[in-house]
């Protein structure tokens, strides 16, 4: 059984375009914010303090596939439903669905890695692998 978390969203009048559709980049604005409460409702603490402890700095995105399946309109509640779909050894596939009630909006698949400092080097990133007990907690 594959664990599952719904992050919700209000449509508001600003995230829309002239013709009152969902302008398709906040789209990806709030899966980003799914992806982070996936990790929090599961039990994973905020990057600042992983980053104490694991050196991790985040899950940066290295690759996206989006389908938009119908529009979506501000006065909606959008649920984004969230999951891992697949761990790799130093990156995994998150799963999102966004539905309004039953029906299907998007769906998107991303490729994400766990994120340490590249060492001396005060901006670079590398890949980490999976901590055993993040992947535990979140399966």
């Amino acid at each position: 059984m594959v664990k599952e978390v719904v992050y919700s969203q209000h449509v508001e009048f600003g995230d829309c375009d002239p013709a009152r559709i969902v302008w398709f980049p906040n789209f990806f604005r709030w899966i980003d914010a799914a992806s982070r409460h996936f990790f929090l409702q599961c039990g994973v603490p905020p990057w600042h303090e992983t980053e104490q402890t694991l050196g991790i700095i985040g899950t940066p995105l290295v690759d996206t596939h989006a389908k938009f399946i119908r529009t979506a309109s501000y006065g909606d509640l959008l649920q984004i439903h969230t999951t891992v779909a697949e761990w790799r050894g130093k990156s995994f596939v998150q799963r999102y669905r966004v539905t309004r009630r039953d029906e299907l909006i998007m769906e998107c698949d991303e490729v994400r890695i766990f994120a340490g400092r590249r060492d001396g080097e005060a901006t670079g990133i590398r890949a980490l692998t999976i901590p055993h007990g993040i992947r535990a907690l979140c399966e």
